[in-house]
């Protein structure tokens, strides 16, 4: 037991010498690592007070070379301002001793000029004195001129202005006759160029429209039929046409007889049915008039969609195909109207080609230009005021508005293409077998032709000639003299173009003829 104590003894006794000795020598360890790190930081506390002195000297060295370089480049900008103070020092000099020749040179002019002033005061003087005496020595001529002519200066004046006006009137007339002619001449020629280009290269067939239609029958047996029982169903069909049936001796024959050519071409087409049914009652003439009448409007709309193909034109409205549709059975003086309308087409489009206009535009204004003559059986109004409204309300182009209404002179022509259409519709009603004139209204034109020819003075005889076509007058010509020949001829066709309805152009010659007669006895 007392082994154990004494061996746990020493352990205790070893443990704490053995403690006691690690703690002296983790002392002693410190203490050198503490001389250690102090010795170190010595070091670098005197390395860093080493490199601070060496950037204070670098930078002392530093900012003194700045300054010498600063004082440099202040050295050299004070050497460059100096040089240009001197040199604009000069250049001063220099413009003071220019400004002082000059003047001297002002001074010298001024002088010259008062001297030259002075000598033409001298010669003012001297110009005004004689200048007097030329006055003075003029009345004395004028006064012997008068007293020897016998006239006074202004009368002598007043003859001679007269003179000289008679001559230059006479001169200016001939002169613009000249022109005139000569323009003429040129326009003619290029007129007829292009007109004739325009006409070669359509062919437009023509056939005179009538106001009756014939309906051919199978046999005479068929007309009692159309009759019906104490004429009912000739009754019923006239009332549901508006058309007038003729039935006389001609054999196998019906004549449908009236103004409306719509009407008329309805009741053809339905009467055709009715025969070749062979049921002829009231109320079948109704039902069959009806689907006539469908017939000839699709008919109509189709002939205006076949002509708008064949001119390539598109984008009109369907109203105004519809009435376009509706000139295919109207006429005017027996010309069929939508052939004509687009013969007019072709002829302003070709024309339009030739001289380099809008060729669709001209078309389009050459087709609607009478467009209005297919409302004229419905409304009241012309045909020109009835187209333009419904080109209007359409939105037609400004261009087609205004060639309805320029054709017939109510507005002015705003467009080229305008000229165009109005002389393409002169083509079209005027050109052989276009239209036809009743014998009345032919002699009628010619007499008015000569009554407005023989209204103006002057004039001795005038001759309507190529019916109609041309107006020869002839003139007394002790009242009508060379220059105002030209006048007579324009102021009576602008008469004719105011007060006539013709259909082309009227020709206008005024002939003056002066004889000298003597006998050798």
């Amino acid at each position: 037991m007392e082994i154990v104590l004494t061996a746990l003894v020493a352990v205790l006794v070893a443990v704490i010498f053995g403690f006691l000795g690690g703690r002296s020598a983790e002392r002693s360890r410190l203490q050198r690592a503490r001389a250690t790190a102090e010795d170190e930081a010595e070091r670098i506390v005197t390395t860093a007070r080493n490199e601070a002195e060496n950037l204070r000297k670098a930078e002392i060295l530093a900012g003194k070379e700045e300054g010498f370089r600063a004082k440099e480049e202040w050295e050299r900008e004070e050497t460059r301002r100096r040089d240009e103070i001197e040199r604009t020092e000069r250049r001063i000099e220099e413009r003071e001793e220019a400004l002082d020749r000059k003047f001297l040179l002002l001074d010298e002019k001024a002088q010259g000029q008062e001297e030259r002033a002075e000598s033409l005061h001298k010669q003012e003087r001297s110009l005004e004195e004689r200048e007097s005496q030329l006055v003075h020595k003029i009345g004395e001529v004028q006064q012997r001129l008068e007293s020897l002519a016998g006239l006074s200066a202004d009368e002598a004046k007043r003859q001679l202005m007269q003179a000289l006006e008679e001559e230059a009137k006479a001169t200016a007339a001939q002169r613009i006759r000249e022109v005139k002619e000569e323009a003429r001449r040129d326009a003619e020629r290029e007129a007829k160029k292009i007109i004739s280009l325009a006409i070669q290269r359509i062919a437009a067939d023509h056939t005179a429209e009538t106001t009756v239609s014939v309906v051919s029958l199978p046999s005479d047996e068929m007309k009692g039929r159309i009759i019906g029982r104490e004429g009912r169903n000739i009754r019923a069909f006239e009332q549901a046409t508006g058309i007038d049936v003729i039935i006389d001796d001609t054999p196998e024959a019906v004549v449908l007889s009236g103004f409306d050519p719509i009407r008329r071409e309805t009741a053809r087409i339905a009467l055709e049915k009715l025969v070749a049914d062979g049921r002829i009652h009231p109320g079948r003439i109704d039902d069959l008039v009806a689907k006539s009448r469908k017939e000839v409007e699709n008919g109509m709309r189709e002939a205006a969609e076949e002509v708008l193909y064949e001119l390539g034109l598109h984008g009109l409205h369907a109203e105004v195909v519809k009435v376009l549709g509706r000139l295919k059975f109207r006429t005017s003086y027996g010309q069929n109207q939508l052939q004509h309308s687009k013969e007019v087409a072709l002829l302003a489009g070709n024309m339009a080609a030739e001289m380099g206009f809008d060729v669709s535009m001209s078309k389009r204004m050459g087709l609607l230009h009478d467009v209005g003559k297919g409302l004229t059986h419905e409304h009241e109004g012309t045909h020109v005021e009835l187209g333009y409204q419904l080109c209007k309300k359409y939105d037609e182009p400004d261009q087609v508005l205004n060639a309805i209404k320029a054709h017939h002179d109510e507005e002015p022509h705003r467009y080229p293409e305008t000229f165009l259409v109005t002389a393409a519709d002169a083509i079209s009603g005027s050109r052989p077998g276009a239209r036809r004139e009743n014998f009345e209204t032919y002699v009628k034109r010619l007499e008015r032709l000569e009554e407005i020819a023989t209204s103006f003075p002057g004039v001795e005889r005038c001759f309507a000639i190529q019916a109609g076509r041309e107006l020869r007058i002839l003139v007394t010509p002790e009242e009508v003299s060379d220059e105002e020949m030209s006048q007579l001829s324009e102021e009576t066709a602008r008469r004719i173009e105011q007060e006539l309805q013709y259909p082309g152009q009227i020709k206008v010659v005024v002939i003056r003829e002066t004889r000298a007669v003597d006998f050798a006895r």
